[in-house]
């Protein structure tokens, strides 16, 4: 079977465990910078093609630490030239999540290599 064009999505899980937040706050902060990288990156064919078959979209939700390894993660993308949106909750003014284009998942090489299965 072809390799799928996949979103990745990657929380902070110190959301939960740390700061208390309500599940569905956190399951919204992924929405919002799924909806946000799709609309930003909506004129690249990658995009394009992931949208033009919408009963077929693959999605992997990913887990990271805390804020330095969701900035960390952030970088990594940067450096493999990944285009992502990094969603910052406001009037907060917090990094809470981020979420890549759809990429084929061997792009992303080692970029989110410290990112788990969410839980």
């Amino acid at each position: 079977m072809a390799e799928a064009r996949t979103m990745f999505i990657v929380i902070r899980k110190d959301l939960i465990k740390c700061f208390k937040w309500p599940l569905g706050s956190v399951v919204t902060q992924g929405c919002h910078a799924t909806t946000a990288a799709l609309w930003q990156h909506r004129e690249d064919e990658r995009v394009k093609i992931y949208m033009a078959d919408i009963e077929s979209m693959h999605k992997v939700t990913l887990e990271t630490k805390n804020e330095a390894s969701l900035l960390k993660a952030a970088e990594n993308l940067k450096e493999k030239n990944i285009p992502f949106h990094l969603w910052i909750e406001q009037p907060e003014n917090i990094p809470t999540c981020l979420a890549t284009i759809p990429v084929m998942r061997s792009d992303l090489d080692d970029a989110l290599k410290k990112c788990s299965l969410m839980r």
